[in-house]
């Protein structure tokens, strides 16, 4: 309970600073937003944690997420400088516990029966439902930030991993550190469209919250993935689609279309059914390995 309660808190705080950055994009841009996200975002996990826990054990896979997610970063920031709203690129997110369902087959050695391979199918079929020319996600960034899904899908494997040699702090700590080279690098691409490299004060308001509340999210991710399976906690990567689509109208007067909510509703439906299923696997596991420890009289 524990763990849902703070994956469920990380994912509203995400979608607040997901809005905050999204309203500076038009004048800082990607890279800058990056970097921003880096050094508040660092700063602020080092002083939660006073400086104890961030020292990395598993670094190679540590260091592997979080260039992994730099680019994840880097695509979405990419889409909303676009101009994609929330909401739609929310709706291209929900397809993360499908491929983690997918994807666990190659990384944990995980066996998925026809049911949830069905569900899988059928969530995917949601995707197209959006996808089509008559939609709103008919657009280029789509695309893109649907291979930016596939890699979150393996940085949330990849942080149950994790929660198991690293804390919550490192985890966190050095995702926002790896932003800040991977924004400077990406600096002479996307330079700020205002052509002002110091930020208005509203922007800097929002940079300083997002990278903040960012790197809150994290420590709370870290901590969540470390109390409870990724089964149960993968349901609320859908509670964005709600969060988002309030403050996209409330802030832009954003309003999904028909096709990408239809499509988002079959996709979410996918993959709660493939969640059930897991459990449903997980009980009867549980149940066997408890017969065969029972002693026989």
């Amino acid at each position: 309970m524990r763990g849902i309660a703070l994956v469920a808190l990380a994912y509203f705080v995400i979608s607040g600073t997901d809005a905050a950055v999204k309203w500076a994009l038009p004048e800082v841009g990607t890279a800058m937003a990056m970097i921003w996200r880096g050094v508040i975002g660092a700063g602020c996990v080092a002083l939660l944690a006073r400086g104890r826990g961030l020292f990395p054990r598993d670094r190679r896979l540590l260091a592997a997420r979080s260039l992994l997610h730099t680019a994840v970063s880097g695509a979405w920031y990419w889409a909303w400088a676009q101009g994609m709203p929330l909401a739609d690129s929310y709706a291209v997110a929900a397809t993360a516990p499908l491929l983690m369902t997918v994807l666990a087959v190659p990384m944990l050695a995980e066996r998925v029966g026809w049911r949830r391979w069905t569900a899988t199918l059928v969530g995917f079929g949601g995707v197209l439902v959006m996808l089509q020319p008559s939609g709103d996600l008919w657009r280029i960034e789509t695309p893109v930030l649907l291979v930016a899904v596939a890699a979150m899908a393996v940085t949330r494997i990849w942080t149950r991993v994790l929660a198991r040699s690293d804390t919550p702090a490192a985890i966190a700590f050095w995702l926002m550190v790896a932003h800040v080279p991977v924004g400077l690098a990406l600096l002479p691409v996307f330079p700020p469209p205002s052509g002002a490299w110091v930020p208005s004060l509203g922007a800097a308001a929002a940079l300083t919250a997002f990278g903040a509340a960012n790197a809150l999210a994290h420590v709370l991710f870290g901590r969540a993935f470390a109390l409870a399976p990724v089964s149960v906690l993968a349901p609320f990567e859908y509670s964005p689609l709600l969060w988002g689509g309030v403050l996209g109208f409330l802030i832009w007067a954003e309003v999904p279309s028909w096709t990408t909510l239809g499509g988002a509703a079959i996709v979410v439906a996918a993959g709660l059914y493939t969640l059930h299923r897991e459990r449903v696997r997980r009980a009867a596991a549980r149940q066997e390995a408890a017969a065969r420890a029972a002693p026989r009289g």
